[in-house]
């Protein structure tokens, strides 16, 4: 990222959120950390001065005639207590954070990490652990998403490298399975990669969760076709899996397991408990990931990730190299996943460890059909794979969702990880027979 300098206008004061650090012995402990906005959402400024160096979706020619000098002669500011939940509506709640959508001053969305000290971001590593969150999604309507998820991001968000002075106290370093063309890189040819594993991502009408393994170790550079940006097919030669292999209970054929209401199995207008739990092969920490498991706890009952009904997919509620194998098959989809190193490249990420990463967002590229929709739009609704879920799209544009849905937020509260079985409370065993499966 560009405009790498640290801010000195504004102290950063990042949140305090609690998490806990469970086994089965022990119980679970707390753990005191903050959350940090990403840089891309922060005031970048001309280092000893108050003017813009980015505005109106452009770069100042005054300082930034080149990246370098950019780099150089710009800064990325710090964000305080107040400007945290008026400009950004990122408010602390008991055991948890809630994200408005919008603010009154028309900032949209949020993006943010958790951080162990003010500047190093948290490195979860969970590879035979589960990790477990509270989420409330009531709100989100069509079009929107709030995302819990685990990118391989650098530790101090790349600080020292580049020239980049500010790091993680200020949200910098993001990378992601879709190679990301950041606005603080002029060249949009150019992205940054990383291993991307998606917990949740959901509105009130649908929810998936994703690994996407990658070729790379850390964030990397990609330019090219290693971003997989182009057309005709060059999305699948890129460095990461960019589809991943969803799990959506909708796709899924399960029609009737998540959505608002009581008709619902798990009901998204109320707050629910999700566990994800990354098995190994022999249940060890040295094994091969071999399973990853969803749990929901709602209303004291425990729930199982529904059955798919898909042909030829039949029977699978979670997500294995045999399930992503038979799904990409039975959609006629590109097994990027496979190519990718499937399931065994996903759990040495999750040893190596990863950051979380909390966020509210809507979508002008494909309005979040691939989530809640027909997609891709050039394709008949009918066919396998086609539907996401129930929404039409009509109502899935941002200009239409920040419109009517301005007052719309999402809530993670709760955030436990440690062993298998330890982070909730019920007599789910390992392999969670005695889970409530659909």
């Amino acid at each position: 990222a560009l405009a790498q300098q640290a801010g000195t206008v504004v102290s950063e004061q990042q949140p305090p959120i609690e998490l806990q650090h469970c086994t089965l012995a022990g119980g679970c402990q707390a753990e005191q950390a903050s959350l940090v906005l990403d840089a891309n959402w922060r005031w970048v400024h001309n280092t000893g001065g108050y003017k813009n160096c980015y505005e109106n979706g452009a770069w100042n020619a005054e300082f930034c005639p080149n990246e370098t000098a950019c780099r150089k002669n710009c800064a990325v500011e710090g964000v305080d207590s107040a400007g945290y939940i008026n400009n950004y509506g990122v408010q602390a709640e008991p055991d948890g954070v809630q994200l408005k959508f919008m603010t009154s001053g028309g900032n949209v969305g949020s993006r943010l990490y958790v951080t162990e000290g003010q500047d190093a971001y948290k490195i979860f590593k969970l590879l035979n652990r589960e990790f477990t969150i509270d989420v409330d999604t009531s709100t989100l309507e069509c079009g929107m998403n709030g995302a819990a998820y685990f990118i391989e991001m650098d530790r101090l968000g790349s600080k020292g490298r580049d020239d980049n002075e500010a790091g993680a106290k200020f949200g910098t370093g993001y990378c992601d399975a879709q190679c990301p063309n950041e606005k603080f890189v002029f060249d949009s040819n150019k992205g940054i990669c990383c291993v991307e594993m998606d917990i949740w991502e959901a509105n009130n009408r649908a929810a998936a969760w994703t690994p996407h393994p990658c070729s790379t170790v850390g964030p990397t550079k990609c330019e090219g076709i290693d971003c997989g940006y182009g057309d005709n097919g060059e999305r699948w030669k890129g460095f990461c899996d960019k589809d991943g292999c969803d799990m959506n209970s909708y796709r899924m054929g399960a029609h009737d397991f998540y959505g608002p209401g009581p008709e619902f199995t798990v009901d998204s207008s109320k707050p629910l408990t999700v566990v994800t739990q990354f098995l190994t092969h022999d249940g060890t920490d040295n094994g091969m990931l071999s399973e990853i498991i969803r749990v929901y706890v709602q209303d004291g009952k425990v729930v199982g990730h529904a059955n798919s009904s898909i042909p030829n997919v039949t029977g699978h509620s979670s997500v294995t190299d045999g399930f992503c194998d038979a799904q990409k098959a039975a959609f006629g989809d590109f097994n990027h996943h496979q190519a990718k190193g499937g399931l065994q490249s996903m759990g040495e990420t999750l040893k190596r460890g990863m950051v979380l990463s909390l966020s509210v967002w809507d979508d002008f590229s494909t309005h979040m059909k691939w989530l809640d929709s027909k997609f891709p739009d050039n394709q008949e609704k009918e066919k396998l794979g086609v539907t996401r879920g129930p929404c039409d799209g009509t109502t899935s544009h941002p200009e239409y969702v920040r419109q009517h849905h301005r007052n719309a937020y999402v809530t993670y509260k709760n955030i436990k990880y440690g062993e298998i079985g330890s982070t909730f409370s019920s007599r789910v065993h390992r392999r969670l027979e005695s889970s409530v499966h659909v």
